[in-house]
């Protein structure tokens, strides 16, 4: 592990995507995901908000470490949903010499981004967000985040 901060994904940074629906993402986002030995990015349309999740090979790990052996690939439906939620919805984009990403049409159309779009670092994992949609989602984060604090704040 390098210096602190340096191998997670965070910051607002804004990026674009251009007619052609390629984003480029962050340079230092790409260099985190090339550390850990991903072949591009992995991207998927999250299943509750209009954004991407995006992430590297940490994230499946971490997944995979998580599942329960008990959990039969062939008679769980636990398994199945989990399952379902990270592999079917997900897709291994390449970068190109701009270290640009071709998002496909139905991850663009789910996150409803247009020509300005923002990445938002969470730790392991980053989004991509249509600005507008953002504020929104900001407010509610923030507005959770202090919940939090005051939930475990000390009395």
């Amino acid at each position: 592990m390098g210096v602190a901060g340096q191998d997670l994904f965070m910051g607002m940074p804004s990026g674009s995507l251009d007619k052609k629906g390629r984003a480029c993402i962050p340079a230092n986002y790409r260099q985190i995901l090339a550390a850990q030995n991903t072949s591009g990015v992995y991207i998927r349309r999250h299943p509750d908000k209009p954004t991407l999740e995006c992430f590297g090979e940490k994230i499946f790990a971490q997944f995979q470490q998580a599942q329960p052996a008990q959990e039969d690939p062939f008679f769980s439906e636990a398994y199945d949903d989990k399952a379902y939620s990270v592999f079917a919805m997900t897709e291994l984009l390449a970068f190109d010499d701009n270290g640009r990403v071709r998002l496909p049409d139905d991850f663009i159309a789910h996150a409803g981004l247009g020509e300005t779009v923002k990445f938002v670092g969470m730790r392991d994992k980053f989004e991509i967000w249509d600005p507008a949609r953002l504020v929104a989602v900001n407010d509610e984060r923030l507005a959770n985040a202090r919940k939090l604090r005051k939930a475990t704040a000390a009395p």
